[in-house]
């Protein structure tokens, strides 16, 4: 069997805010390879991860993506990974490239469940999918007591566990953050797990994320998520080392959603003092790359969470690489996702009564994209270059 055909889906509300919400937009990808097809998606700014699927060839190391994977054998896992790797050599100074292959790499992945008839982690080599805590992930309030009603709703709706991040926290003053952290710790109650994502708010200023540790300990917060960009690793290092000085409660930190191939997440868990590993697999070049973070995390000490802040299949391929480690045991869960969102799939992800979400047990990733529905979000792109048609919105 052999790739041929694969398609990009840019879908969009009507009007993009600029709020932290990545579900506002979304890159659809669909591979096809006989008689099968595979669906994944792109956590990535849709217009430039297409550009890097069909640019014109700048020189050997920096071809289109899409000519590292059009042609290719795809029978089994080995091959899925020979295509990462080819699309890493051949797309070497093309930057996007880790993010136009996320998707593609998801839908191999899916696609090859479905021929082999078994849910992707299987194929992982898992024998066995276990339950997540899910993590209810949602934005700061504007005030302190949008956070607090927001909190109170979370705790209503049966979740054991809650992140609030970015919107003004790390904005403004100490005392502001320190009003958002009690906010949201009393609407959860004292049993829930608290989580605090600070977005890389402070870059690399130790000293700013320092100053918030306190009301963190005081708010028992489980951790403190980027505080700094993806690459500031002696930041992050520094911090860790402040927190463990504590002796009333340590707030671990975690990171990684922005490392978009393993490297990166390796040194951010080696050099990083991370408790928690987050990956993205629409960002790390796809589930190939998240699985391998997974093991290395696990060898580490370090507890892998999957990222996710979109669609339901999105959701789906971020459990499947951590889906048979038990002790990896709480996952982010959007729950406020957009329309968009909410219209992706034709199956859903629900949290239980126990507040757990599991994998889908059916083939590949077990979710099917609503064609019908997407159709009304769908953005029509063309790209041609000297006259000639690169790309064209296929038929969704």
């Amino acid at each position: 069997m052999h790739i041929e055909s694969v398609d990009f889906f840019y879908l969009s509300l009507p009007v993009i805010q600029d709020i932290g919400d990545g579900s506002q937009d979304a890159l659809l990808v669909r591979v096809r390879a006989g008689s099968y097809e595979g669906w994944g998606e792109c956590e990535a700014a849709p217009l430039p991860s297409i550009a890097a699927l069909v640019c014109p060839m700048s020189h050997s190391a920096c071809k289109p993506v899409a000519a590292s994977v059009l042609g290719q054998p795809l029978d089994d896992r080995a091959d899925i990974a020979r295509i990462s790797q080819l699309v890493r050599r051949n797309s070497l100074d093309l930057l996007q490239a880790d993010h136009t292959l996320s998707g593609i790499d998801i839908a191999l992945w899916d696609l090859l469940g479905k021929r082999l008839q078994e849910p992707v982690y299987r194929l992982l080599g898992y024998d066995k999918a276990y339950p997540k805590t899910a993590y209810a992930s949602v934005l700061f309030g504007n005030t302190a007591q949008e956070t607090l009603e927001k909190a109170r709703r979370i705790r209503a709706s049966g979740f054991c566990a809650a992140k609030f991040g970015w919107g003004p926290y790390g904005l403004g003053s100490v005392a502001a953050d320190e009003a958002q952290v009690r906010a949201a710790r009393e609407g959860v109650g004292p049993d829930l797990t608290l989580l605090i994502d600070a977005g890389t708010v402070w870059g690399e200023d130790v000293g700013a994320a320092a100053e918030r540790l306190p009301a963190l300990a005081e708010c028992r917060a489980g951790w403190l998520e980027e505080p700094f960009v993806s690459g500031a690793l002696h930041a992050y290092a520094t911090l860790a080392e402040i927190a463990n000085e504590r002796t009333d409660f340590r707030v671990r930190l975690a990171g990684g959603e922005g490392a978009h191939n393993p490297y990166m997440a390796r040194h951010l868990i080696v050099h990083g003092g991370i408790s928690f590993v987050q990956i993205d697999t629409g960002r790390v070049g796809g589930i190939t790359n998240a699985d391998e973070v997974a093991h290395f995390a696990r060898w580490r000490g370090v507890t892998y969470v999957n990222h996710t802040f979109t669609t339901p299949l999105a959701l789906s391929a971020s459990l499947q690489p951590f889906a048979g480690i038990e002790d990896a045991a709480i996952c982010e869960y959007p729950v406020e996702a957009s329309a968009l969102a909410h219209d992706f799939t034709l199956e859903s992800l629900p949290v239980d009564a126990a507040g757990e979400v599991r994998v889908p047990e059916r083939p590949g990733l077990g979710m099917t994209p609503d064609v019908d529905a997407l159709r009304q979000y769908l953005v029509p792109v063309e790209i041609r270059v000297k006259g000639e048609l690169l790309y064209r919105t296929p038929e969704l």
